[in-house]
């Protein structure tokens, strides 16, 4: 936990128990379910939490939004984002159903109501529109923006960014925030997108940070 508290202070007393929470309640399921590497597990609130968190350093999700996590494994970075932005919708989405099972029992011991979740894969959702898609590598650039552009909602998203001005940010629309690692120098060619790319080693300063980013492509 104090890893997440160096770099995010403005939690209330329920946000601080939930984040707590999460590192019996993940190594209990660990033991049953594998959602998350043995070799990690003693890691959780820095490789896991903290960096589905460097989202929320960068946008901040405005009350009545609905997210999607693609891919959401385990809960991340759905579960996270959801304890931060509490008042935001996050809709997780896996094509592994043991992996959701995870994500509600965790979500219901911490009293997270602003999570649902759905065992689909995201190309065969229909009926929803979401603010933006969230996802961590869980697939190639190329195919997650296939994906998720079509559950875009078509008009401008009142997000704010905190790094950046908002007027004319290129965060002030609805889009894919997709955390990635490497050289993504490829990847993006093939895609045929051109994102907007966040150092995350800019936002936290540990080693493990290093070459890891956040990568945004607008509708």
């Amino acid at each position: 936990m104090e890893i997440i508290l160096k770099y995010f202070s403005e939690f209330t007393g329920e946000q601080l128990n939930q984040l707590k929470a999460l590192e019996g309640l993940y190594k209990e399921w660990n033991e049953k379910i594998n959602v998350i590497s043995r070799k990690d597990i003693d890691g959780l609130y820095e490789k896991h939490v903290l960096h589905s968190l460097s989202i929320a350093a960068v946008f901040e999700f405005q009350p009545g939004m609905e997210i999607m996590d693609l891919g959401s494994g385990g809960g991340f970075p759905g579960i996270p984002l959801a304890i931060f932005f509490p008042d935001v919708k996050f809709h997780l989405v896996d094509s592994i159903a043991k992996k959701l099972k995870v994500v509600d029992a965790i979500a219901a011991s911490i009293g997270l109501s602003n999570i649902s979740t759905q065992h689909t894969r995201a190309e065969d959702i229909r009926s929803r529109k979401f603010d933006f898609v969230v996802s961590r590598a869980v697939a190639p650039l190329k195919d997650l923006w296939k994906w998720s552009k079509p559950l875009l909602k078509s008009e401008k998203s009142k997000v704010k960014s905190q790094n950046f001005e908002t007027n004319d940010s290129p965060f002030n629309v609805p889009g894919l925030i997709c955390l990635k690692g490497g050289d993504l120098t490829v990847e993006i060619q093939e895609s045929g997108t051109r994102p907007r790319v966040i150092e995350i080693a800019g936002l936290f300063s540990e080693d493990y940070f290093k070459e890891k980013y956040i990568v945004f492509v607008s509708k």
